[in-house]
């Protein structure tokens, strides 16, 4: 079995235990062996450096999620990843992503208009609700506030198979068709339904909407090439799901931590009476949220919605003086590197100050890597940052939050770092 029990038992614990034994570690799954990296110099050789000789790791590549997102940016490799990122990338120019401001200030105090005071809520739920239609808003210029639910469901019943990738359940079983197996690749197929129907209404009226949708339709290689339907459904599945699970989670962690620390709430509400005197917040006024930036970076130093990044080297190659034997799988883990306190001063503390202008620059390049890094570092991380910081702003001039007493919050590691079951707050 190797460490897999370990991991399964306790995959943070774990992960972090690991560190212990120096910063290259080898663990075997079954019959996989894998090496555990905990120093930015190695972290920066496997994501930019080096990067070339690696690919994204196996986990991604299982039927299970490729199913999901195809051969969208997450999962594409070599030269039809180099093409598709080029293809995309004109859809995140700071000038057009910075266009979707308003439509998330207007989206948030829509969202928080009935909200009332001494209300019980589950914020975490109330986040990803705002973050998905704020990304189908801006990928398809559509509104989809009636069936936010209903694809946030299916969304949710989606990443649920991936807790279990390191079960020896999973790894053996996952080609077979339980009655599990067969929900999920409905729920893709429900998924896809709505997505292609939706890029075929786009492709008939050929109008620019001002979307992403637009730009990804438009966008033509140098020999004039565009992308079939089916590259763009995978596009557009990555960035429906990166683009508002990773986000909510962000706003969610930011929301607890402020929660459970009044003296920087109380440096957040004044920030925001000083820019904002009770307007709604605007991309102009980005540069002036300075402490409100801080809690974000801060918020993903310590609960970072991506907590993990793995690739598997395609060659024989070397880390941190040790050889690596083609096929190994090697992962970087922000949970672990964002907490060391060889890089940070008292690590588990919520302190946004460290990402002052004076105090940030003292850490590694790679002690902190919350978008991941290199070439295939995110391409939507200032949109997710802008986004971030905009909701913080909308939200928190009308409400602060206190934890209700009756629940604890737990950590759950699965695709991404989720709040087990939820965030339940009393709103003021």
């Amino acid at each position: 079995m190797g460490v897999m029990r370990e991991f399964n038992r306790d995959t943070l614990g774990f992960v972090t235990r690991c560190k212990d034994y120096g910063d290259v570690v080898r663990t075997r799954f079954l019959w996989i062996h894998a090496y555990f990296l905990y120093n930015p110099a190695d972290i920066e050789s496997l994501l930019t450096t080096n990067a070339k000789s690696y690919r994204k790791a196996q986990s991604l590549r299982s039927p299970f999620f490729h199913r999901l997102v195809g051969n969208g940016l997450v999962t594409s490799e070599g030269d039809f990843w180099r093409r598709q990122r080029r293809l995309a990338q004109p859809a995140f120019h700071r000038q057009r992503i910075s266009s979707y401001g308003d439509v998330m200030v207007q989206y948030a105090e829509r969202a928080i208009a009935g909200w009332k005071h001494g209300e019980h809520r589950d914020i975490a739920r109330d986040m990803t609700r705002l973050t998905l239609e704020i990304v189908v808003k801006t990928l398809f210029n559509s509104d989809v506030s009636n069936d936010a639910d209903h694809v946030g469901q299916i969304l949710s019943r989606l990443v649920k198979p991936f807790a279990s990738q390191a079960t020896l359940k999973w790894i053996l079983d996952n080609r077979l068709p339980t009655p599990g197996h067969r929900r999920y690749f409905n729920d893709v197929s429900e998924i896809d339904r709505i997505v292609f129907r939706i890029i075929g209404e786009r492709r008939a009226s050929g109008y620019d909407e001002g979307d992403l949708l637009s730009m990804l339709l438009q966008a033509q290689d140098e020999d004039g090439t565009q992308m079939s339907d089916a590259q763009l459904r995978d596009e557009v599945m990555t960035l429906f799901l990166a683009g508002h699970e990773t986000t909510a989670l962000a706003l969610s962690w930011s929301w607890y931590l402020l929660a459970t620390h009044p003296e920087a709430e109380k440096k957040f509400h004044a920030e925001l009476d000083e820019v904002l005197g009770g307007r709604a917040p605007a991309v102009s006024d980005l540069p002036k949220l300075k402490y409100t930036e801080m809690i974000v970076k801060e918020s993903m130093r310590l609960y970072p919605p991506a907590y993990a990044v793995g690739r598997e080297a395609l060659e024989e190659t070397e880390v941190g003086g040790y050889r690596v034997p083609k096929g190994t799988q090697l992962f970087a883990f922000q949970w672990v590197t964002h907490r060391d306190p060889r890089y940070f001063d008292e690590p588990d503390a919520f302190k946004p100050e460290r990402w002052s202008a004076d105090a940030a620059e003292q850490a590694p390049k790679y002690a902190y890597f919350p978008f991941g890094g290199g070439p295939r570092q995110c391409i939507g991380n200032y949109f997710a940052m802008m986004e971030i910081v905009l909701l913080l702003a909308t939200i928190g001039q009308r409400f602060r939050f206190r934890l209700d007493p009756n629940y604890t919050v737990e950590v759950l590691p699965v695709l991404s770092l989720r709040p087990k079951n939820g965030i339940k707050v009393i709103i003021q």
